[in-house]
């Protein structure tokens, strides 16, 4: 027999899962029509255009500059085209290293510290990284079969011998 209250989680858990399948439900497209992801740059979000960081916030702070550039060096660091779940990633790791520094910062202020909160932090910080992978790629610039090709044909015959 299940208690009172194994049965009311159990309730509770069969709610939730049918309202999130009415909303995926929703946003099925139909059977036969694959789903088409938009490449026009009007077809996508500022966010996904580049043009934009955050949508809807104001870039000139120091913290919105700081993120926006370690936004850009984890993505060079990762070759410099990042997957979609890399670029997710970045990004979070890239709130999480403002939000230490912030806190280191205010720590050296003489402000105190939440512990607990900054190792938290530092440990998610951490699994991102480990994730995206510590070390720095190099960006593979290797040219294609035809573009040495091409180089060839425009080399002069006296600089190539």
């Amino acid at each position: 027999m299940r208690s009172l209250h194994e049965s009311a989680q159990r309730a509770i858990c069969v709610r939730i899962v049918s309202a999130f399948a009415d909303h995926f439900e929703a946003l099925k497209m139909p059977r036969g029509r694959p789903m088409k992801v938009p490449t026009s740059p009007v077809a996508r979000s500022r966010l996904a255009n580049g043009a934009t960081v955050l949508d809807g916030v104001d870039g000139r702070s120091a913290a919105a500059r700081r993120y926006r550039d370690l936004i850009g060096e984890m993505r060079r660091d990762v070759g410099g085209d990042p997957s979609a779940a890399q670029e997710a990633i970045i990004r979070r790791a890239a709130t999480l290293v403002v939000w230490c520094e912030q806190a280191e910062a205010a720590f050296a202020q003489g402000e105190a510290l939440d512990i607990a909160a900054f190792t938290t932090a530092a440990n998610a910080l951490r699994r991102l990284l480990a994730d995206l992978g510590l070390e720095r790629r190099a960006k593979d610039v290797t040219p294609s079969i035809a573009q040495y090709l091409a180089a060839r044909r425009d080399v002069p015959q006296e600089a190539a011998e």
